[in-house]
């Protein structure tokens, strides 16, 4: 049975759960903001970015996305390469003490989404996950585009 509401109390239990996340990070004094953070995490996970990919990403204009990535390279956090497919292209590639800093964030939230697990029932734990990999595939259904759209 659906409660009319269900949109709004998943809207509060995902708040909820970035709380947990926030401030797993937030009580632990980190050299970057959260954008920065942010922006160490979408580099890691597309190796082949540029700064215009990163603006579109980030639905910012390009010259922000660059100054950002000006910061985060004067911290030696990123590193701006030729492309080897095209010289005249510029990839942005995390160092290793980004992917280092990254990592030791990824563990801080898993402890902190642990602990919360720790105090939910096994079967609350089970179907929580059943039902996050259910709306992680329906929301990668929704952003994929329509092959019948395309050819039309």
């Amino acid at each position: 049975m659906e409660r009319p509401d269900l949109a709004a109390d998943i809207d509060a239990a995902a708040e909820a759960l970035v709380g947990v996340l926030d401030s797993a990070v937030s009580r632990h004094r980190l050299s970057v903001s959260p954008t920065q953070l942010r922006v160490l995490s979408l580099l890691s996970s597309r190796p082949e970015t540029n700064v215009n990919g990163l603006a579109e990403l980030l639905d910012v204009v390009p010259s922000s996305a660059s100054r950002l990535c000006d910061r985060l390279e004067a911290m030696g956090l990123v590193r701006r390469v030729a492309d080897p497919r095209d010289r005249r292209e510029v990839r942005l590639v995390p160092t290793a003490t980004a992917e280092v800093l990254l990592a030791e964030v990824r563990s801080r939230r898993h402890e902190a989404v642990r602990a919360v697990l720790d105090r939910m029932p096994v079967r609350g734990q089970q179907e929580l996950l059943r039902a996050l990999v259910a709306f992680g595939q329906a929301a990668v259904i929704a952003e994929t585009p329509d092959i019948s759209a395309r050819s039309a």
